[in-house]
């Protein structure tokens, strides 16, 4: 079993996990018909394969904006539990988990992601309520625009919606 978790940017917590039993060869890329489909401009169609080999897994890059390792870009590496990638310079960064603690990984993972949620929510108004870091649910896309909520600046009225895309 391996499981790839998508990292929040920030503060580098698993907003997204995707686990495979059975698959020799996992795909990530920009494009639909990879196992994990990430959109971000920075990121290939087919960005990296990690593949089953004898001896475990490995990464291989088909990016053309590279996948990198502690900073460094690689082409073929070998895959060691708990490692983590970025595709392409400023892209998006994917943990790996390997082996039979892939699932005990998963929960323990997600008992941080809990823990490190807010507990108190502050009310709409607030000053509190307007900060600068915007906390991504698991059920949500991090590269897709978020809902937008408040209270419209003319009017005392609520809004909502999805945030303003260019045509």
């Amino acid at each position: 079993m391996i499981t790839l978790s998508l990292l929040h940017p920030l503060n580098k917590t698993p907003v997204q996990h995707w686990s495979f039993e059975e698959e020799p060869i996992i795909r990530i890329g920009r494009s639909t018909d990879n196992h994990v489909v990430l959109y971000s401009a920075v990121v290939s169609r087919h960005h990296v394969e990690l593949r089953q080999g004898e001896i475990g897994w490995e990464i291989v890059n088909l990016g053309t904006n590279g996948t990198y390792l502690e900073g460094k870009r690689v082409d073929q590496v070998p895959v060691k539990d708990g490692i983590i990638i970025r595709l392409a310079r400023s892209g998006p960064n994917i943990q790996i988990h390997t082996g039979a603690n892939s699932r005990e990984t998963m929960r323990a993972l997600m008992r941080l992601k809990a823990e490190s949620t807010p507990t108190h929510v502050p009310e709409a108004g607030s000053a509190s309520a307007f900060s600068k870091y915007t906390e991504i649910h698991e059920d949500e896309d991090p590269l897709e625009p978020s809902p937008v909520t408040g209270v419209s600046p003319d009017e005392d009225t609520p809004t909502s919606g999805k945030s303003a895309q260019p045509d």
